[in-house]
């Protein structure tokens, strides 16, 4: 292809893939509204009790996930760009567990970009070779565990490389004072905060119902609490795509 090496051994590790998807809309964070395709990955190492894409995550939908070479990864990228080079956005589930290092480097070298978004619990020497990283810590509200240590190791494993920020998913006071201790941890990070879906789709489903309202409702909350605090650092924005879409997967 144009002089650009084909799939290395380097990159013939298999990676569990739960769904590619797109060209759509970013709808969240630092590339919101950015045209992207996703690759979700399987697997995750949390289990948030408002997790909103459980089919990538719990185990009992391991039978659809795929074990994919980059190859077959980058075929279907690069089918549903027309080949025209965009942001591919790597996720999960904790796409971190996954061995993504070889499709980084084999999108790279065809002009193509990539953002993945972790919650910071496990660190891989090729953060240092994305484009974006979005490092999201888990809120009290999700019921797991927060490791300072992993976060920290997560930012120094990237530091140099890509854009690093933090976002926070925020549905009441403990998420948001906790977002604002966190991010006291990384001052050098820029901070995304968004609202939470309190109607996450069960995993079977997908285009289940969504309380909109309620969403919205938490998002002027969550705006006047960042005024009233003072945090003018913060940037607070919606999920785009759950206010285009609702809880649509694949979108």
């Amino acid at each position: 292809m144009g002089g650009v090496s084909s799939v290395t051994e380097a990159e013939g590790s298999l990676i569990r893939v739960s769904e590619i998807f797109g060209p759509t809309i970013q709808g969240e964070g630092v590339l919101i509204g950015q045209p992207t395709v996703f690759v979700r990955t399987g697997g995750c190492d949390f289990r948030c009790v408002w997790c909103d894409s459980l089919h990538a995550v719990e185990s009992r939908f391991r039978a659809d996930w795929q074990s994919m070479s980059v190859a077959a990864i980058w075929s279907e990228v690069e089918r549903l760009s027309g080949g025209r080079p965009l942001m591919v956005s790597l996720s999960g589930g904790n796409p971190a567990i996954q061995p993504l290092g070889g499709l980084i480097a084999h999108g790279h070298a065809r002009g193509y970009r990539f953002a993945l978004e972790t919650q910071g619990s496990i660190a891989r020497d090729w953060f240092a070779d994305l484009d974006v990283l979005v490092l999201s810590p888990k809120p009290p509200s999700s019921g797991m565990a927060f490791d300072p240590e992993a976060l920290l190791a997560s930012v120094e494993a990237a530091s140099g490389g890509p854009r690093t920020v933090l976002k926070f998913v925020i549905f009441d006071e403990a998420d948001f004072a906790f977002a604002w201790e966190v991010a006291a941890l990384c001052r050098s990070l820029p901070v995304y905060l968004q609202p939470g879906n309190h109607t996450p789709p069960p995993p079977e489903a997908e285009d289940a119902v969504i309380d909109l309202d309620g969403i919205m409702g938490r998002m002027h909350w969550l705006v006047d609490r960042v005024m009233a605090e003072g945090w003018f650092a913060a940037t607070v924005l919606p999920q785009l795509h759950v206010v285009l879409w609702g809880n649509r997967r694949g979108v």
